[in-house]
């Protein structure tokens, strides 16, 4: 048996294109056994420990530190001694023939998220916490559909509201508050009467008012955007909790969004709906700070924040440029 460190595998590599050294090929027979042995080995060290792109344990305190054998089988060493883990290649096996069929990148290591997605999490729900959750938000439109996702809330799971979400789409007008904010009677009925909108009638009813209010908002305000913004200064709340028991259920300032909105009119606000609301939309990055996401949402911001200043700074040059002409 040969004995070679992953490092000194890796030089061994010829250049693409290149003669590969064939004197030592193994039979057909022999590249199965091989073959299975090592899928064997990778799918152990995959089981046991968290595997870098490195081959070796992504911690040696937590896993310590293992080594291929013969036979696929993993051995222990309790002392660290700093040694690199090594690849254990089969008697007469080429080992950069294996490293090209099995390379150690291939071996994908999964993105850390928040504790509450799991591997039976709903691909629906995955891929909100991914794409949208946390992600400042400042279309009216979008706003108002998230806050009466978030409405839906006090009586679903978000995996069951966004599994009906094309469906509210549709039978809300793809949350355009002007036509909502129209329905009639006969229109509440109909929605109501399809059966398949999540919703009970009376938190039906509170979207249509609360369409109707927000347009007061954007009439007074300008938009809902600034309204909802102005709650938290218009800059996202960074919260960086380690744990999910730490990420807080309301706060007061959505008590106090939540009171003003009450005032207004708004129906089916209370500060949890609120809080939840300022969450899905950014105003609050409640991303745990092990989850890959919680960078990233503060990226966004401030590539957001870079592109405003900048449109503002060139819409100040143009009205400048033009009073110089005047």
């Amino acid at each position: 048996m040969e004995v070679k460190s992953a490092t000194k595998l890796s030089s061994e590599l010829q250049p693409v294109g290149s003669r590969a050294n064939v004197s030592s090929s193994p039979p057909s027979g022999r590249k199965k056994e091989v073959a299975k042995i090592v899928r064997r080995s990778i799918a152990r060290v995959l089981e046991s420990s968290d595997v870098s792109e490195d081959g070796s344990c992504s911690s040696d305190s937590s896993c310590g530190r293992r080594t291929l054998v013969k036979g696929g089988g993993l051995q222990s060493r309790k002392k660290n001694t700093g040694v690199r883990s090594v690849k254990v290649v089969p008697e007469g096996i080429d080992a950069a023939a294996v490293l090209l069929m099995f390379p150690v990148s291939k071996l994908v290591v999964q993105k850390k998220r928040c504790a509450w997605i799991t591997p039976n999490s709903e691909p629906v729900y995955v891929s909100f916490h991914d794409e949208e959750w946390g992600v400042p938000v400042h279309d009216d439109q979008k706003l108002f559909e998230l806050l009466v996702l978030s409405e839906a809330l006090a009586e679903f799971s978000w995996p069951a509201i966004l599994n009906k979400r094309d469906l509210l789409r549709k039978l809300f007008d793809n949350f355009d508050s002007s036509s909502i904010a129209q329905f009639t009677e006969k229109k509440i009925l109909s929605v109501k009467s399809s059966g398949g909108t999540l919703l009970s009638e009376q938190k039906m009813r509170a979207v249509i008012e609360n369409a109707r209010q927000m347009l007061k908002v954007i009439e007074e305000l300008g938009s809902f955007n600034n309204y909802c913004w102005s709650f938290v200064n218009h800059k996202p709340i960074i919260n960086g909790s380690r744990y999910a028991r730490q990420v807080p259920v309301k706060t007061p300032k959505a008590e106090a969004m939540s009171k003003d909105m009450m005032q207004r009119g708004f129906r089916c606000v209370g500060p949890t709906v609120i809080y939840s609301f300022m969450q899905a939309a950014g105003m609050v990055n409640d991303h745990l700070s092990s989850c890959f996401r919680f960078e990233e949402c503060i990226g966004s911001h401030s590539k957001e924040s870079r592109t405003s200043t900048e449109s503002m700074t060139s819409g100040k040059g143009l009205t400048k440029k033009c009073s110089l002409q005047d």
